[in-house]
């Protein structure tokens, strides 16, 4: 007894010298209430923590599948602009030479154009020089005329001699300037000698100076007529040469304007492509890096709770311990303490005491059973009451029973209410894990879903811009036959117009030759016969047959006209089929460009959406395996709920109900431990009485 108040002492507790053990059992009892009160606490801060352990395990791995697929997005995106960036360097490539051929052609062109340019220039100042000398000459020599000069009358206009020397009479009575003097006699050497190299060759005898006077005039004034007829026909080559050089012009700078546009806009395809793969290799570097962090976060995170789960099983398993050790002990003493209780402890105590303090204990117990419809404390105060009324009868520790009874009440109420406990704390922890896993698959149904609904929307969007595409191409292909087809037909239709006028030319040529012939050769003899009015009278000639020169000269008209329209036309047909072909392949160039960009895009799309048709498929089965681990957990998870809820009593009112029928047995128990101590204090008085009557 000493010892036990010792230890008590020592212990902090202030010594008892009624009921030490008593004592020890209330701290034992507040001891084991502190540890578990405790233990809840704690378990209640590991579901927390657990479910805080579940939540960032479950974010972490949603960022690391979140960054991966972002990682292979950002891996198609430096694909493709990679691509984009090599087709756009090709193409820019190709109009960069088409462009320097066509600055090469047009130079050469410029080139040649120079040239005929000056050569024209020259040509026609020449010409020029030339009429307006023979102009002032044929002026000079009408004057004259009208002076009365017969020596310039008439000339024999075959003999050059005849003609220079006609010449020379011209020029020094009229005073022509030396510079003009010169000219003029060369001009007449020329077109002479021109006319003898013609007669060499078989031309037409017409070629020959001819007039119908035979004068110096009239051979100047035919000089005159050819020079400017030749004025005409070069300044007509020249700007036919003009003309011809303007449409090529055009169509070049017309190409080079195209292709440069084109090439701006290959530039402009290209820097954006190259920026976006920039773009994306910096996304990529990124994602890359917050993948690694993430795993490693994942890493430290698992690490952590792993970790605190092993503290935590040590902890419940020392806290268990401790109480085993309590409840260990506690036995012992109710076991072995029984006997020295007795013999410590006076059983006489005063009866109406006794009485009060049983029927205070039997109150107590029946109104916890009436209270908290126990059947279980009801049985235990009616066998409380059995002990008390029969127990004295064979000199049995009456109090020791009853508090047998009660201490194994209690013992059988916590060890209930530990079992109910841990049955809640698995509750909690499993439907807390269970909810958690049930919104974590729920989630990641409901993005996969996006996902796969945003994959699908793009993937339709694709193709249908691939089949627009390909519909296009179809189209161009159909364009292009049509426009072969057409330009063959127009082609053709060149040829042979061609054909037939260059024909119509040459026998216009032809007849216009044997026409010239016969007329104007009759008309030069003519002339000739005449010549000699002006020298001798002549008898009138016996009438003959002449040609019709008029009506001759008509049809020798009208086929020059013909001559001139066929040529016009044979000149339109030209310039029209040089269109024709420019168009066309200006347009088949374009057809082929916009094939090549069309056939691309539909290549990089068709590659996209097949792409995105794998990813659904993929999608799909990864949503498909969540939705049966999602049914699992349902399944699980309504098993869980019929264990833990579906109960007509919650567990907080079980607990407290139990809480309130542990304390009441304690209140009895603490009755009946100031009892035994009472008792205890009358019996020692009475030993003590005893031996000092001794």
């Amino acid at each position: 007894m000493f010892s036990l108040v010792c230890v008590l002492a020592l212990a902090g507790t202030p010594p008892v010298s009624a009921d030490p053990l008593g004592k020890v059992y209330e701290l034992m009892a507040a001891l084991t209430a502190k540890i578990t009160a405790e233990g809840e606490e704690e378990a209640k801060a590991f579901n927390d923590y657990v479910e805080w352990c579940d939540e960032a395990a479950a974010n972490l791995r949603n960022e690391i599948k979140t960054g991966g697929a972002k990682k292979e997005e950002l891996d198609a995106t430096i694909a493709k602009a990679a691509a984009d960036i090599e087709a756009s360097s090709v193409k820019i490539e190709e109009l960069s030479g088409a462009i320097s051929a066509d600055e090469k052609e047009l130079k050469e062109a410029t080139a040649i154009r120079e040239k005929e340019a000056a050569t024209f220039a020259s040509s026609e100042k020449e010409l020029m020089d030339s009429i307006d000398t023979l102009d002032r000459a044929v002026g000079i020599l009408e004057k004259e005329m009208a002076k009365g000069s017969a020596s310039l009358a008439q000339v024999d206009t075959k003999s050059l001699d005849s003609v220079i020397k006609g010449l020379s009479v011209v020029i020094n009575a009229a005073s022509f300037s030396s510079n003009d003097q010169k000219k003029l006699t060369a001009l007449v050497q020329e077109n002479t000698e021109a006319s003898s190299d013609d007669e060499e060759l078989g031309a037409p005898a017409a070629a020959v100076y001819e007039s119908k006077s035979g004068s110096i005039t009239d051979v100047l004034e035919e000089m005159k007529e050819k020079a400017e007829a030749q004025l005409g026909d070069l300044r007509k080559a020249e700007s036919t040469a003009k003309h011809n050089y303007n449409m090529l012009k055009q169509s070049l700078e017309d190409e080079m304007n195209a292709d440069n546009k084109d090439m701006a806009e290959e530039k402009s395809l290209k820097a954006a492509s190259e920026e976006l793969k920039a773009t994306s290799e910096g996304d990529l570097a990124e994602t890359v890096k917050e993948l690694a962090k993430d795993n490693e976060s994942l890493k430290t995170a698992t690490t952590t709770c792993m970790s605190v789960a092993a503290d935590h099983e040590a902890t419940v398993k020392s806290r268990n311990e401790e109480l085993n050790a309590i409840a260990t002990a506690e036995k012992i003493l109710k076991e072995s303490t029984g006997g020295a209780v007795e013999q410590s402890y006076s059983l006489l105590q005063i009866q109406s005491r006794s009485d009060m303090k049983q029927a205070e204990v039997v109150t107590i117990v029946k109104k916890l059973a009436k209270d908290h419809h126990s059947a279980a404390l009801a049985q235990l105060a009616s066998r409380i009451k059995a002990v008390m009324s029969y127990g004295a009868a064979d000199g049995a520790d009456v109090f020791g029973k009853v508090k047998g009874l009660i201490s194994d009440m209690i013992a059988k109420l916590e060890k209930e209410a530990e079992s109910e406990a841990t049955e809640k704390a698995y509750c909690d922890e499993e439907m807390a894990k269970t909810e958690a896993k049930k919104g974590e698959l729920e989630g990641a149904i409901t993005r996969l879903t996006s996902k796969i609904d945003l994959a699908a929307a793009k993937s339709a969007e694709l193709k249908g811009e691939v089949k627009t595409l390909q519909a296009e191409l179809a189209a161009l292909a159909k364009e292009q036959a049509s426009m072969d087809s057409i330009r063959a037909e127009e082609k053709a239709a060149f040829d042979k117009a061609k054909a037939e006028l260059e024909a119509g030319i040459g026998g216009v040529q032809k007849a216009l030759g044997v026409l010239r012939d016969y007329y104007e050769g009759g008309a030069a003899l003519l002339q000739k016969a005449g010549g000699f009015d002006a020298f001798m009278q002549q008898p009138a000639a016996p009438k003959k047959h002449s040609a019709a020169g008029g009506a001759g000269g008509s049809i020798i008209n009208i086929l020059e006209v013909c001559e001139s329209d066929f040529t016009k036309n044979l000149a339109d047909e030209e310039t029209q089929e040089a269109d024709a072909v420019s168009v066309y392949e200006k347009t088949t160039q374009d057809n082929k460009m916009a094939n090549t960009m069309k056939s691309q895009d539909a290549k990089y799309k068709t590659k996209e959406f097949k792409t995105l048709d794998k990813s659904i498929s993929d999608l799909s089965s990864d949503r498909d395996n969540e939705n049966t681990e999602l049914s699992a957990v349902l399944d699980y998870y309504a098993k869980i709920k019929d264990r833990c809820i579906a109960k007509p009593e919650s567990y907080e009112e079980r607990k407290a109900r139990r809480e309130a029928e542990i304390n009441g047995l304690k209140e009895a128990l603490q009755i009946l431990e100031s009892e035994t101590a009472f008792m205890q204090r009358g019996r020692r008085g009475h030993r003590n009485h005893h031996f000092m009557s001794l």
